[in-house]
């Protein structure tokens, strides 16, 4: 973990931006004391649509109307 000043955050963004990018963490900190911490976002997983098409059946009974007490149940009656 690297731990750099406000205003030594503020002068060198760019390189801290390419230690986060690298895998390590940066604190920044304000008179000595922890103030925030950097770390790289996590890229966003791309969606497969039709991933499971095949693997999945869904019965025809799935589609049924419910019975009067698992309703009341959800609706809390």
């Amino acid at each position: 973990m690297h731990v750099v000043n406000v205003h030594q955050a503020k002068t060198e963004l760019s390189r801290l931006l390419a230690r986060v990018e690298a895998g390590e963490d940066v604190v920044i900190a304000r008179r000595g004391q922890p103030v925030a911490r950097v770390v790289a976002c996590k890229a966003p997983v791309k969606r497969q649509p039709d991933v499971l098409k095949g693997k999945i059946v869904v019965p025809d009974t799935f589609f049924d109307p419910l019975p009067e007490e698992e309703l009341a149940a959800w609706e809390d009656r």
